[in-house]
Formats: structure tokens, sequence, C-alpha cells
């Protein structure tokens, strides 16, 4: 081999030595630029119950819903957090934001006082009426007619509460029967109506109507408008968080995000996608 040739090789060899040496250190600063990314963002659980249709429920072995897509989209428009979705049993989810587990509570839940003094809300994201499910031909209009009759409910809920109210003030009225059921399924319970085991369920109207029809029961579902329900929620559904500067600084952001939500149709598009309808609260809930 000529030694003008041997030469050449080493120059070539030399090139291509330093261009597979430029190519690894930019893919390892690559790697480290998208690991340094990924490390600075805040990690977020947003849990749900994953049984409280057409608001969350699983679908594939994959949680969606109302409350679950917008949670999903908020935290879309969100990048410095990394937020994920984790089904838990109802009462985990309030005792999981406690402890740190989650970050955020997205399940349809409505506003009480108790829970308002532990969690902070953020604005409502969906506003339904409250209705009472029974059997046909047991005609309700108001809380008045339940008195005597019997439900199944979840202690700490806010329609659970307004029953016990209700029972505070009519202490010369048969009460209103509370039978405690956590985490027992509204399907379960709207069954246990048509059974007979108990006499009502009181729940919001879009979550009545879809169980009732996805499930085939022969019940009816008459809204009811509640006397002296003492707040301006009443009917509203709600993302939570915790009580402390990190749930407020979410809450902050979050809150911004619905504002843009509200303005831009994005809920609108999403009430008429999982409740056939739109029932997106006032422009003046967002302010």
């Amino acid at each position: 081999m000529s030694n003008k040739f041997k030469k050449l090789s080493l120059g070539v060899i030399t090139v291509a030595a330093a261009a597979l040496l430029v190519a690894c250190g930019n893919s390892s600063s690559s790697s480290k630029t998208q690991e340094s990314s990924s490390a600075k963002k805040e990690q977020i659980v947003i849990a749900t119950d994953g049984d409280t249709k057409p608001y969350s429920y699983v679908v594939d072995g994959k949680p969606t819903g109302y409350d679950v897509e917008l949670a999903k989209k908020v935290f879309e428009k969100l990048p410095e957090y990394d937020a994920k979705v984790e089904v838990t049993e109802f009462n985990s989810i309030l005792t999981g934001i406690d402890a740190g587990r989650y970050q955020v509570g997205a399940n349809n839940i409505g506003w009480s006082e108790e829970r308002s003094k532990k969690y902070i809300y953020s604005y409502p994201v969906s506003k339904t009426d409250n209705a009472i499910a029974t059997r046909k031909g047991d005609n309700v209009s108001s809380l008045d007619d339940l008195s005597g009759k019997s439900t199944e409910a979840s202690a700490g809920v806010n329609y659970t509460e307004i029953l016990l109210n209700w029972n505070k003030s009519n202490p010369d009225k048969k009460e209103i029967v509370v039978n405690y059921a956590d985490n027992l399924p509204l399907g379960t319970r709207l069954g246990d109506v048509e059974s007979k085991k108990v006499d009502f369920v009181l729940h919001d109207t879009i979550s009545l109507n879809t169980v009732i029809k996805d499930q085939g029961y022969d019940l009816q579902v008459s809204p009811i408008k509640i006397k002296d329900d003492g707040n301006a929620y009443s009917g509203k559904d709600f993302f939570i968080f915790a009580n402390d500067e990190e749930g407020k600084k979410l809450e902050e952001k979050v809150n911004k995000v619905l504002a843009d939500f509200e303005k831009d149709g994005t809920l609108k598009e999403l009430s008429k996608k999982f409740f056939n309808g739109n029932f997106v609260p006032d422009a003046s809930d967002y302010k």
C-alpha cells in the first residue's frame, strides 16, 4: 500500500471518528436535556372513582368521562405539570388528597359547607338539577314528599347532607331514613330502588338518567327544588384540591384555564359530548 493511500485512509477514519464523537455528544446532550426537562415537571395525580357515569367511568381499562377528559385537557395547558389519572374508591379521593397521594379530585364533586372547610374548590365545571329517582307512580315534587321514606347514601356527600338537614329542620315529621352505603355504586343503589329495598335516590339529573338508561331500570326521575339550600353552588360540579399552598397554586392555574375553556367553547363541546346538552355554568361563575 502506498504512503499516499495510507494517509488518505487514516484521514477518512479520523474524520469518521470525529463525526461519531460529535453525534454521540449531541445525543447525550439531547438525552440530558430531555431528562432535565422531565425532572422539572411537577407530578400531579388526578383521582376519580371511574363509577360515576357520565362524569367518570372506565372504558377498556381506561378512565374517561366529562370530569376526567376536562381535567386532562386542563393539564395539557399547564406544561409545568406531568399529570396522570388514577381510579380509586370515592372516599379514597378525599383521604388521598389529605395524605398527599392525590393533588386533584375530579368526580362530580358537589359543594358542601363541611367539605369547603377542608378543601379548595375550583370554578364550577358543570351544572345540573337535583333530582329524585323513584319507582314509577311514586310522585315526588319536594323533600317533604320523602318524609318516612328510605334511601342509601354515602357519608359526607352533599346529597346526604341535604337529607340530614331536612331531618334536623323538620323534627315534627317522620324522618327520611338514610342507610349509609359508602362506595356502593349509583347503579346498585338504583337497582335497590327498583327491587323495593329502598324508596328513592337523590342525585343529579344527568347521572340518574344516564345510569337508568344504561342499565334498563324501570324508574322515573323527578327534578326537585331544594328549599333554602343556602348556597349558590347547588347542582354544580367542581374539581377539588388540598387546602394548602400547593392546592391554592393549583386552583389559581386551573381556574385560569377553565375560564379560557368557557370562553372558547371547550366546556360546551365536552358537555355536548358527554351530557348530550349544554350544562355549562353561567359565564359569571368564571370571574
